[in-house]
């Protein structure tokens, strides 16, 4: 795609974003901008959220660090000289109530005069669904499309080899997990004292784990849209036989925990990319098997 064409997204608050030629230098959220990445458009800039501090958390930061691409520090603690410095055309956020970005004020943006895309990870869609915005808004910003011929290889079809791979990470996935029946636990540490457990139906990639056969703990009634926040003797006496812990930086280990329970690490800010998710599914179904 030509930088020189117009360009025009709708994001999903509904808002019409739009600009005299397709934007060539991203900046983005760090999860979007891994997935951006993955997807073929490779930002200029990212930036964390409330969780993030000084550094970029190697957990979210999927191929980000390897590609060069400079972390502007914490967004709602971000320095505008630096966004600035960084000449964006666009900035890519997401958004988990449909409503506002979740890691930049928006008036940051429109201080910048820069159109910010929030595309939505929360429950009120799908997994798939969330893959498919991410993939339309990375052709949109002129990403490799579907069918596409390198000049290496012209019948190459990157966005198909990349939907046949995570289709048979899911089939692996959905197939040990038809043998196992192990209960899995997914929850967040947050100290000796305290866990968040993961509601798997507000995750859609738990529910979509759900969907390929993980058979997956509700944690119980109680406050909490997402996480059920209690001890860890309460997540013990869930009696999980495989727990998938919070690997992100401000999250801690598990605790006190039997021997024989299997841990293995999870990403709540996966990269919405089919790279991305063919990667976890392959680890969790690794992590069954055994």
């Amino acid at each position: 795609m030509s930088g020189t064409q117009a360009w025009g997204f709708t994001d999903d608050r509904g808002t019409e974003l739009g600009a005299a030629r397709v934007p060539l230098r991203v900046v983005a959220y760090v999860r979007a901008g891994a997935a951006l990445l993955d997807l073929g458009v490779t930002p200029v800039g990212v930036y964390g959220s409330g969780h993030d501090g000084g550094a970029l958390d190697p957990a979210k930061a999927g191929g980000l660090g390897a590609a060069g691409v400079p972390y502007l520090g914490p967004g709602r603690a971000l320095d505008e000289a630096a966004l600035r410095e960084s000449r964006p055309d666009v900035i890519v956020d997401v958004t988990y109530d449909g409503k506002s970005p979740y890691a930049l004020d928006e008036a940051v943006a429109e201080r910048l005069g820069v159109p910010l895309v929030a595309l939505s990870v929360g429950n009120e869609l799908t997994l798939p669904a969330i893959l498919g915005r991410f993939a339309a808004l990375a052709a949109s910003l002129g990403a490799e499309p579907a069918g596409a011929a390198s000049a290496a290889d012209p019948a190459a079809d990157p966005a198909a080899d990349l939907a046949a791979d995570l289709a048979a990470a899911e089939a692996a996935l959905r197939a040990v997990a038809a043998r196992s029946g192990i209960a899995v636990l997914a929850l967040s540490g947050a100290g000796p004292e305290q866990v968040h457990l993961a509601r798997p139906q507000a995750w859609p990639e738990l529910a979509y784990l759900a969907e390929l056969g993980v058979r997956l703990i509700e944690p119980g009634p109680g406050p909490g849209a997402n996480w059920l926040t209690g001890d860890w003797a309460g997540a013990v006496g869930l009696r999980p036989g495989l727990v998938l812990f919070d690997e992100r930086e401000h999250a801690t280990l598990p605790y006190g925990l039997p021997s024989g329970v299997r841990l293995t690490p999870w990403n709540p800010e996966t990269p919405p990319s089919p790279a991305a998710y063919a990667r976890f599914f392959r680890v969790l179904a690794e992590a069954l098997a055994v």
